[in-house]
């Protein structure tokens, strides 16, 4: 029997054993959205013969995911690689593998990464590298251009490889792409004959390219690649796997500062205010030294926040591995059942949640400034503060390990467009492109189409 006491509300669908796993995958958002209407903050769906549980009361995330020996993040983990990557690794253990890249991901190692980081960006906006003319007028979609130019620098900067050939950097990008947008299919086994071969032909590709021998292996354990690799040769794995391994990283790596540089410099292209706002802040820093130029930045800080709030969407997911009570922040207690999963969605809440952000559809540069210009971090809900207005790097013993370097790749290419480029909108009233609903629960959000520019070089 499924219902036992204090239980969250279930809901199995209309259809039996697939229960509501189409509607799950093609909009999680707008489905979970109609959940939570329904049921409140927690509930348990069936989808696919799986029981998921799905917690939307933001500010027990912490305290309910800390408890590691009865949620279990391995198990799905394996499941997503096989599928995604084909990719078996017996001994992965996400958490050791997050605490060997913090150490990579910060202090003087991270400095250095940023200002290779920088040096390949900015050889990479060239005249010569970007086949223009200085002045000259070209047309392109912003999200192709923003992901390809922040795909490339990233891999420079972390693969090290491939440096003066840009007719390979493209076709790794253009691989890259191929793969990248068959990856929500991948992971729920919906894709077709065709999209199976298209998926494994670029995989194919890309370990080719991704091989460690041809990699930039600067000294040995320095760089965080080659930590990765050492540790990979220790585990006794084969290079054959290796090789696998190195496009999830790649993924992890590359896969998310590209479209959100992109929603970044879309919003202030279709919000007028906001770019003169942020335009306005790069020109008061202009007689800064260069590491000064990205340490005070309210409003652009603002900006990015206020977009990875509208954009951020990872389903965080855990196999429960025993029966477990939670309680919530209002104090009512649910049992958690051994064998189902539960879900984390922040998207939904704190996210997009009308009452802690007013109208949380609508871009609003200023959202995340004060009246005095500083940095706003007090936002409630009903009378209660809320511990995050936004989860878009992981909760809190989960951060990204990577995020500092993300949040300066990305500042540094909006930055460099906006000082060294005119760019513009082709069609002066275009709108943003609308969400691929498909992509929700794998980190940032793709856009549906793009939105076409023209930029120049200024002289």
């Amino acid at each position: 029997a499924r219902i036992r006491r204090n239980e969250p509300p279930l809901d199995k669908g209309m259809i039996p054993w697939l229960g509501h796993a189409l509607e799950f995958g093609k909009d999680a958002a707008k489905f979970l959205t109609r959940m939570k209407q329904k049921h409140g903050d927690i509930f348990t769906v069936r989808a696919a013969g799986q029981y998921i549980t799905v917690l939307l009361d933001s500010n027990c995330y912490d305290a309910v995911l800390s408890d590691v020996v009865s949620l279990d993040q391995t198990g799905y983990a394996q499941v997503l690689m096989k599928r995604i990557f084909s990719l078996n690794l017996p001994n992965h253990n996400p958490e050791s593998e997050k605490k060997r890249a913090e150490m990579h991901f910060q202090g003087s190692a991270l400095t250095q990464l940023c200002s290779s980081m920088q040096n390949n960006l900015q050889h990479l906006v060239t005249p010569s590298e970007m086949g223009l003319k200085v002045s000259e007028w070209k047309k392109d979609g912003l999200f192709h251009f923003c992901y390809s130019l922040l795909f490339k620098t990233g891999y420079l900067t972390v693969f090290g490889a491939e440096k003066n050939n840009s007719a390979a950097l493209a076709e790794i990008y253009e691989e890259f792409r191929r793969f990248d947008k068959l990856l929500p299919k991948l992971a729920r086994t919906t894709e077709n004959k065709e999209e199976k071969q298209i998926a494994s032909s670029a995989r194919e590709k890309l370990w080719k390219w991704l091989t460690p021998s041809r990699l930039d292996r600067k000294p040995e354990r320095q760089s965080w690649l080659g930590n990765y690799v050492q540790h990979l040769q220790d585990e006794g794995i084969d290079a054959e796997t290796q090789r696998r391994a190195m496009l999830l990283q790649l993924w992890v790596t590359q896969g998310n500062s590209g479209p959100t540089a992109f929603w970044v410099l879309g919003y202030l292209l279709t919000h007028p205010e906001a770019l003169r706002a942020v335009t306005e802040e790069i020109q008061g820093g202009k007689h800064l030294r260069p590491e000064e130029k990205q340490k005070n930045t309210p409003v652009f800080d603002s900006v990015l926040s206020e977009t990875l709030r509208l954009t951020a969407a990872a389903l965080i997911t855990r196999e429960v591995k025993q029966d477990k009570k939670i309680c919530l922040s209002n104090g009512q207690e649910y049992q958690l059942r051994r064998g189902d999963r539960l879900c984390v969605f922040p998207f939904i809440s704190p996210q997009m949640d009308p009452q802690i952000h007013q109208q949380p559809e609508m871009f609003q540069f200023d959202r995340f400034l004060n009246a005095d210009g500083t940095e706003k971090k007090d936002f409630f809900k009903e009378g209660l503060r809320v511990k995050y207005p936004s989860v878009p790097w992981g909760t809190k013993d989960n951060l990204c390990p990577g995020r500092q370097f993300a949040i300066s790749a990305i500042k540094e290419l909006v930055f460099t467009i906006l000082t060294r480029f005119d760019l513009e909108l082709c069609d002066k009233n275009a709108k943003l492109p609308l969400v691929d609903p498909t992509r929700y629960g794998f980190g940032i959000l793709q856009p549906a189409g793009d939105l076409e520019i023209r930029y120049r070089i200024r002289s």
